[in-house]
């Protein structure tokens, strides 16, 4: 608990110095006051200045030295440049929404005194008037004579906030605007893809055993077509991490009704194998799943070849997965482990404040020997990732490996595989011909027609299921279909699917969407600034 609280320290009085800025005020802070506990300790504002420019501790300091680590320091000093023209708004946007309240009402325990509009208007005149920020100048305009941080309270709250959720939680009503197309408003159309094919299809359930990975059982769903269309690839499709091949089966049933025959695989659960406490969450998965997962889907593929009364078509196939089946897809379609940028990222980024459930399921691959490694299948034509845990482990580069099309889909309330690391920075990778669905409001579970209701109204994140995400689900059939069918003969019918113009007309005031086949300059450059953080 002791190196989670000295953690959580160092995050908390950067992320609020960072947030907080100048309020205009002719009082400024001169003082933090630091608890834990029934200890207390109160110390000026330039004695923590001078330690982040020299690294010296002045007495006061001392008694905190185990909390002041380097990350701490660095922290303090580095400067984030924002537009005054945006901030404002994206932090109006998300301090008002139902979970950036509950944010909030955690934050105040942990600073109290702190407000929602201190917090809007200080990012808003610090941008003004500085444009880089750092947290010492922060912390020196805030019109306050003390600051109070209760290190106890931060740790407690340390569990339930990962930094990366909030900032795609800020991108949301930026790139509601930003990634918003034009003329798009009169999209038409005779067909309906989001809507049952006419094609009769039947499921098939099997157990497939490889005896080549101690006896490791694949269940499979088959949705097979009883009119295949000839030539048509074969969808293999991945869930998440610990979920069920009915996660995501409406796709195969919708598929097959359109003459595509699908194959829906479940990995075998791994989460027993483990007894985990609160701070080892890398060891939630084994290292070797991040292997084992991908040859799932290639055995499956390889143990239904050898049944000739299929008649599938495995020489062409398109990868869909969710989460970390997002992970299987492109990996299998090309994207390279980055494994020594991977254990870089774990080593030095060890707060759990920082990381999400995402990060804690990547890391447990740093511990698998090679630098780099490729799971390519040269069958895959085509990737669509839902979701995708795909933030670390393919590095900076690894996804530009991958030479096929590929669709993603990105939820801006996605606390599991946060939209900012997991899918935007990765999507700047990819080679075109690629498309994003961005989904403003989302969360991680919104895409599977298998939830009825939300979470306890305690939750700090909550997911959005059911009838209220109905129109993503819609739009992810639509758009999935005329990706699949750009690879058949009847292309051009389809493509008018895989437009702006379509996703949007499919939008709603709780739930908007956006289509796109890259990212505005403006979107670029706040995701590469971002990293400072």
């Amino acid at each position: 608990m002791h190196s989670v609280i000295k953690q959580v320290a160092g995050t908390l009085v950067f992320s609020l110095g960072m947030i907080l800025g100048p309020i205009g005020s002719s009082q400024a802070a001169e003082e933090i006051t630091l608890r834990f506990g029934p200890f207390e300790q109160t110390v000026k504002v330039e004695e923590v200045e001078t330690y982040a420019k020299t690294g010296q501790l002045s007495p006061n300091l001392q008694l905190f030295s185990p909390f002041l680590t380097p990350s701490v320091r660095k922290g303090l000093t580095t400067k984030l440049d924002l537009n005054p023209q945006i901030v404002g708004r994206v932090v109006g946007d998300l301090l008002k929404s139902p979970a950036g309240q509950q944010l909030m009402t955690n934050v105040q325990t942990a600073s109290p005194g702190l407000t929602p509009e201190m917090l809007q208007v200080g990012v808003s005149l610090a941008a003004a008037q500085f444009g880089a920020v750092d947290a010492i100048g922060v912390l020196k305009t805030i019109p306050t004579k003390t600051v109070t941080i209760d290190l106890s309270q931060a740790a407690a709250i340390a569990s339930k906030i990962n930094l990366n959720y909030w900032k795609s939680k800020a991108l949301g009503g930026l790139l509601e605007k930003s990634l918003f197309v034009e003329d798009t408003a009169n999209f038409k159309s005779a067909i309906d893809p989001s809507v049952p094919g006419p094609i009769a299809y039947q499921r098939q359930t099997l157990k497939l055993v490889d005896g080549t990975r101690k006896d490791r059982e694949v269940p499979v769903d088959l949705y097979l077509s009883e009119a295949a269309i000839q030539g048509s690839p074969t969808v293999v499709v991945s869930p998440g991490f610990e979920a069920s091949k009915n996660f995501l089966g409406y796709l195969g049933r919708h598929f097959a009704s359109y003459g595509i025959n699908t194959i829906v695989v479940e990995h075998p659960s791994v989460l027993s194998l483990f007894k985990l406490s609160a701070f080892d969450v890398e060891k939630l998965l084994p290292s070797q799943e991040l292997l084992d997962r991908p040859k799932d889907l290639q055995f499956a593929l390889n143990e239904l070849g050898k049944d000739s009364n299929l008649k599938l078509n495995l020489n062409q196939i398109v990868v869909l997965g969710h989460s970390m089946g997002g992970y299987d897809a492109l990996a299998l379609a090309g994207g390279e482990l980055e494994l020594d940028e991977l254990r870089q990222f774990c080593q030095q980024s060890n707060r759990l404040i920082t990381r999400s459930p995402a990060d804690w399921l990547q890391c447990s691959g740093k511990s698998i020997q090679q630098r780099s490694l490729s799971l390519k299948d040269n069958r895959v034509i085509g990737t669509i990732a839902l979701n995708p845990v795909a933030g670390q482990i393919f590095g900076k580069s690894g996804l530009k490996q991958i030479t096929t099309p590929t669709l993603m889909l990105t939820s801006t309330e996605d606390a599991l595989t946060p939209t900012f690391d997991q899918q935007l920075q990765p999507f700047m990778q990819l080679p075109s011909p690629k498309y994003l669905i961005t989904a403003i409001g989302a969360t991680h579970l919104s895409v599977s027609d298998r939830l009825n209701s939300g979470n306890d109204d305690k939750a700090l994140i909550k997911e959005r299921i059911g009838s209220d995400t109905e129109n993503l689900r819609a739009v992810v059939r639509g758009t999935s279909l005329a990706f699949i069918k750009q690879f058949m003969n009847d292309r051009d019918q389809y493509r008018p699917f895989l437009t702006s113009g379509y996703v949007q007309s499919r939008s709603t005031d709780n739930l908007p969407l956006r289509f796109n086949s890259e990212l505005p300059s403006s979107i670029t450059r706040l995701l590469n600034l971002a990293g400072v953080f």
